[in-house]
């Protein structure tokens, strides 16, 4: 019952960062205009994802345009989208082989089979956590990186967006969830944990000790 548990709460852990890693996706929210120097007092706010970048007015109007060509975009973000993609691409398998392979569902009958099912859906979930933490944190050293260069004009300074502090609590998500429900998912007839036999020794043990007192 304790593995079972901990397989729902490792599922549904990752179904959460799952969900928060496609948000992260789509907003728009990466870099944001940073408000120093001449921009403490703008009347626009720029808005900077993965696919798009919008132009918030101070009269509450949005504008967002998609980029116009993917080969005139920098490599950390082109290597971002990649690795987005294939993010998503693994957590929704992921998702599919733990339903299969959860206690509690009967969509496969051997239990030795959902447990490799559930085990490999934990490992799925923990390499796209890994992979989330990449573009997240790479954004993230660039940003810091172009703020603190003085030969970067203000205006083009950017700060952390809302997405990726949401980007780093999906990842953690995603580890978490998919380490549980890899740890929730033992075959049958392995114990969670290694048992010692603290009773008497084997009769082999005890006859052999006896054998070895008749030669002394």
């Amino acid at each position: 019952m304790a593995t079972t548990g901990m397989q729902l709460l490792g599922l549904v852990l990752s179904i959460i960062g799952w969900v928060g890693w496609f948000l992260v996706c789509t907003l728009p929210m990466w870099r944001v205009t940073a408000f120093i120097g001449n921009n403490i007092v703008t009347a626009q706010i720029t808005w900077e994802g993965l696919w798009m970048n919008c132009i918030w007015q101070s009269t509450g109007e949005i504008q967002c345009k998609v980029y116009d060509s993917l080969l005139a975009l920098p490599s950390d973000m082109k290597a971002a989208r990649g690795l987005t993609v294939l993010a998503l691409l693994i957590c929704t398998l992921a998702l599919t082989l733990g339903i299969l392979g959860i206690k509690c569902t009967e969509c496969v009958g051997l239990p030795s089979l959902k447990a490799r099912l559930a085990r490999v859906s934990g490992v799925l979930f923990v390499i796209a956590g890994f992979l989330i933490l990449v573009p997240v944190c790479w954004t993230a050293h660039s940003i810091i990186r172009d703020f603190y260069d003085p030969y970067v004009a203000a205006p083009h300074k950017r700060e952390l967006g809302p997405a990726l502090y949401l980007g780093w609590g999906g990842s953690a998500l995603l580890l978490i969830g998919g380490s549980l429900l890899y740890a929730g998912s033992n075959p049958p007839g392995i114990p969670s944990s290694p048992t010692f036999s603290s009773g008497e020794s084997s009769p082999r043990r005890a006859g052999g000790a006896a054998q070895v007192k008749g030669y002394v």
